[in-house]
């Protein structure tokens, strides 16, 4: 079972990506952004929605974050996400995103 669940862990493509725009995204359910994120030469840019309204827009642009980049593709609402970027949810249900140190370079990957 452990072993199971550590390869479960090790399938997992965690990056580091700079989020290069924000747009809201008004046809999404709960207030959302549509994020696109580069994870550099060899990945690329990618676009996910994220329930982040919490932050102001142009305060994420030129941000690094972590996300996770091969789930697949998921339809919504008009958007296909790419990629889940990564955050704790608060106990109001506030999503605080995970930064990583400014020394991490786009692209590398989370182990």
């Amino acid at each position: 079972m452990v072993k199971e669940n550590i390869n479960n862990f090790a399938s997992l493509d965690i990056r580091v990506g700079e989020i290069i725009d924000v747009q809201d995204f008004p046809e999404a359910m709960n207030p959302s952004y549509i994020l696109e994120i580069n994870f550099g030469e060899n990945i690329g840019i990618k676009k996910t929605s994220a329930q982040i309204t919490n932050y102001k827009k142009e305060s994420l642009i030129g941000r690094k974050c972590i996300a996770v980049i091969n789930l697949g593709d998921k339809q919504i609402g008009p958007i296909i996400s790419q990629c889940l970027i990564l955050g704790s949810i608060s106990k109001d249900n506030t999503v605080n995103l995970i930064f990583p140190e400014d020394k991490a370079s786009i692209g590398d990957k989370i182990a």
